[in-house]
Formats: structure tokens, sequence, C-alpha cells
């Protein structure tokens, strides 16, 4: 993805700010601006993206992160920064279910390795990947603060914690 070489001064202003989203999606950011003081709407930066990438199934394009950016009255360029940095946005599409295995230092120790090899052997993909059929995404992130229950994933909203290989088999094939 090649980002616009805008500087940082470069803000756009937009007209019609109801044409960049839904009615729905202006009401969540909308909700989001409202938690900080007028003059630090750009703080909404983050609530922003993550409701744009919910309803853009699981991703955000170049075009969304634009239309954020023209919302927020920011410079698209410190929309990307945002979005390249954390690792919870997407820049492309992934599957139904994002895995997102936790592989720093508690979860390492307690066996995350085996954990993401027994996924890579049974979904027949390796992290970064989604299988053919789209059902899911296997992402490496970085610690996801639940190093008591290490080793563990994230998917969607939900925390696993302590997993084993058969604890792993048993959510994986509960998911629809």
């Amino acid at each position: 993805m090649g980002f616009k070489n805008a500087p940082m001064s470069t803000v756009k202003p937009v007209e019609n700010k109801e044409s960049l989203f839904s009615a729905e999606v202006r009401a969540e950011i909308d909700k989001a601006i409202a938690q900080y003081p007028e003059e630090w709407k750009q703080s909404a930066a983050m609530p922003a993206l993550t409701i744009v990438q919910d309803d853009n199934c699981g991703y955000l394009t170049e075009e969304l992160m634009d239309k954020v950016a023209a919302y927020l009255d920011m410079p698209p360029i410190a929309v990307y920064e945002v979005a390249t940095f954390y690792s919870m946005y997407e820049l492309k599409p992934v599957g139904k279910h994002k895995v997102c295995v936790c592989t720093n230092v508690s979860c390492m120790i307690n066996g995350s390795d085996r954990i993401v090899d027994h996924m890579e052997n049974k979904l027949g993909i390796k992290l970064g990947e989604t299988t053919e059929d789209g059902k899911y995404t296997l992402k490496e992130v970085e610690c996801l603060g639940a190093c008591g229950g290490a080793p563990m994933f994230q998917i969607g909203n939900k925390y696993y914690e302590n997993l084993t290989p058969e604890l792993v088999d048993s959510i994986l094939d509960g998911l629809e």
C-alpha cells in the first residue's frame, strides 16, 4: 500500500462530512469524539479506525483512512501512522476469525511456539496468512496483557488462556 506523502500540516477541509460514512458509523465515531475536549477530537483516531475497520469486514483501505482523517480534521499521514503502528488494524482483508497469537515473553516461555505450530498444521497456513476458505487468519502479536494465562490468543474481543493443542482444537472447531 503506497501512502500519499502528505505533509503533517496538510488538512483538506470537507464540507459535507455526512457523505463520508453511513449514519450508523458517524454516530459511533461522534460518540467516541464526545469523550474528548472539542479541540482534541483527533484523539478519537483509534476508536474511529476501529469502527470503520469493523464496518469494512475487518480491514482498512487507504480510502477509508483518508475519510477518517477528513472526518477528524487531521492530516491523512497522521491516520496512516496510527493504522500502521498498532497491530489491531489490518490493511488487507482477513479471515472471518482473526486469531491473534501472543508470542511475547510469558507466552513464549509457556509454550506459544507449540501452540503456533499446532495451529499452522491444523489450518494449513503460516502466521500472517489466511485459509483458502477465508475462515481463519493467523496473526502474531505482541503482549495482549494476559501473562498469567499464558500461552493465550485472542479471537475477536475474546481472550483464550492456558492453551493446549486440545483446547485450541476445541475452540477452533466451536467457531461457526
